[in-house]
């Protein structure tokens, strides 16, 4: 008797609805995350256990390193806000162009007289320059103002408290994070966090809250 010859189905998978998925996931990935900024100064951040996302609004830092405050906050209208603010205490206009290229730094360190001059500047340029630091002497304390006037205008755009933190080099010596913490104090700003990475395995920077 002859053998019946079942015919042979192909096995090919149309991959193609799977491809799909997989590109919109990397650019939805892509298109939401949030680029690594660099520090004004290198920092070697202590480690810590607490893991603790940062907020992505509403939240400032103050950079502390080689003796040097530096001020950065999170949000387009909290910076082009407190940039006005701060022009007013100063009597510094700036153009809406100003405005929005201060809007896109991540930090600032260099005294106010000079902030246009660094505003003008190219990205490239900011980088290579290496700026003095916020004063914050007893004569003329700018980052006690920096930082009041970013919570005036959290407060007048959001309607929350701006939460801060400050992000100290391991080696830095304590008088310069005292002397922030004096300012922070002097606002009665006394809960803060300070900027760690997850101990041991170099995780993401995350704030633990002291």
């Amino acid at each position: 008797m002859a053998r019946i010859k079942v015919p042979r189905k192909s096995t090919a998978i149309d991959m193609t609805a799977m491809c799909d998925v997989a590109f919109l996931l990397l650019t939805f990935f892509i298109m939401t995350a949030k680029t690594k900024t660099e520090d004004p100064v290198p920092i070697d951040i202590p480690s810590s256990s607490i893991q603790q996302p940062i907020p992505d609004a509403d939240f400032a830092t103050i950079s502390v390193g080689k003796g040097k405050a530096f001020f950065g906050m999170e949000g387009i209208d909290l910076r082009k806000q407190t940039l006005v603010q701060m022009g007013e205490i100063y009597k510094v206009t700036f153009t809406p162009e100003e405005l929005n290229r201060f809007s896109g730094l991540s930090s600032v360190g260099v005294p106010f007289n000079q902030l246009k001059q660094f505003i003008a500047l190219s990205a490239d340029q900011q980088k290579k320059l290496n700026q003095p630091g916020i004063p914050r002497d007893s004569v003329s304390n700018e980052l006690f103002n920096w930082i009041r006037e970013a919570r005036k205008a959290t407060v007048a755009l959001h309607n929350v408290q701006l939460r801060l933190a400050i992000k100290g080099d391991s080696k830095e010596e304590y008088p310069v994070i005292k002397d922030v913490i004096n300012i922070l104090q002097k606002q009665k700003a006394n809960k803060f966090s300070l900027i760690t990475s997850l101990g041991g395995d170099g995780g993401a920077p995350a704030p633990a809250k002291k």
